[in-house]
């Protein structure tokens, strides 16, 4: 399957609901690639093993890997850390995120500043560019499990908007 993305609604109901414009807006992978996301589908049963995940991690510099698991039975303060996964920001370096069970979605800014939501499902693996604002959720069933990969150590520091004020936000809006 395809990956799905489309223009979010402004409603303000919970954000785990796929909030879809009426009538649809749906946004493509040559869309999605003119703002620096790139999209993999892989085969996640064998994640551990898989040749085509060697050679992209090879390829990439994707040295280090860890595997995330986001539901209410694991993850501590599960509440507080969705809402703070789900404020807008952005990272010095790429997000990389393959989704090896359950559904997610990552919300991003358009050239305009309009938000795009992106349906990931198992087996789908997708690079978010240094600098563009976004936002993580998961979808109603509550559940995902995410491996992280980083090119050399991995930096969890999110810079929550407005944090245009960097270098790498500057670069990633001049490459538009």
């Amino acid at each position: 399957m395809e990956l799905e993305a489309w223009y979010l609604d402004d409603s303000e109901e919970d954000q785990r609901k796929p909030h879809r414009q009426n009538p649809n807006r749906a946004v493509s992978l040559e869309q999605l690639k003119t703002l620096g996301v790139f999209y993999w589908k892989l085969n996640a049963d064998i994640y551990d093993s898989d040749p085509e995940l060697e050679k992209i991690r090879n390829d990439q510099g994707y040295s280090y890997m860890d595997i995330i698991t986001i539901q209410k039975e694991t993850l501590p303060n599960y509440e507080e850390k969705l809402k703070m996964f789900f404020d807008e920001h952005l990272h010095l370096d790429d997000e990389i995120r393959y989704i090896l069970d359950g559904k997610a979605y990552f919300d991003i800014r358009d050239k305009e500043d309009l938000w795009i939501r992106i349906a990931m499902n198992k087996g789908d693996m997708i690079t978010l560019p240094a600098g563009i604002y976004h936002r993580f959720t998961v979808d109603e069933s509550n559940y995902t499990k995410a491996m992280r990969l980083f090119v050399g150590e991995p930096v969890w520091k999110a810079h929550n908007r407005p944090a245009d004020h960097f270098e790498i936000r500057q670069k990633y809006v001049a490459s538009l």
